[in-house]
């Protein structure tokens, strides 16, 4: 018998002065059986830093044809397309492809090595943008998951900050490759 995703709920208030995007969101996150907190916290990153009118959580790791999380306009066209860790060099075409902006967020120690190993070939990808996180915002991140979350994710000038009951979190993220 397959395991199911485990759901976690999160109440996340978003606070973008620099987008003025203003909004709560109440989030249910299905985490896949072989999803880390590692990884299902950077999704809710991701979700916090582009959220905007259409944007969601997909199937993911249930479904290799989509991403972890995505804005489709609506005639069902995705402009942004956001994807985890470290993907291969064809899925990143792919979703060039598909979508208007596409951005990867590596939150793994060695990202450096795996972009440099494949920035070459999708330096012609003008809709493409990869971000690191380091690897200790990643686990104190992780170390945030509960099965029911309060959470605010705040930026103004470029800082970005998650907050949480117990704790405040700054997040730095270096950009490998910009879009444009």
């Amino acid at each position: 018998m397959a395991l199911k995703a485990t759901i976690y709920k999160a109440d996340l208030q978003i606070a973008d002065m620099d987008r003025h995007v203003y909004a709560d969101h109440a989030l249910t996150i299905a985490r896949h059986p072989s999803e880390t907190d590692e990884r299902m916290m950077a999704r809710v990153l991701a979700y916090a830093l582009y959220a905007q009118e259409g944007i969601a959580f997909t199937k993911g790791l249930f479904d290799v044809d989509e991403p972890e999380v995505w804005v489709k306009n609506l005639a069902g066209e995705i402009t942004l397309w956001i994807d985890l860790g470290q993907p291969d060099e064809a899925r990143i075409r792919r979703a060039c492809g598909r979508a208007d902006q596409v951005i990867v967020l590596c939150y793994s120690s060695n990202c450096e090595v795996w972009w440099k190993q494949i920035a070459g070939k999708l330096s012609r990808f003008t809709n493409l943008s990869v971000l690191q996180l380091p690897a200790k915002t990643s686990q104190e991140l992780a170390a945030l998951a509960e099965r029911s979350m309060r959470l605010q994710c705040m930026v103004q000038d470029g800082e970005i900050w998650i907050n949480a009951e117990s704790q405040s979190i700054p997040v730095k993220l270096t950009p490998l490759q910009s879009a444009g």
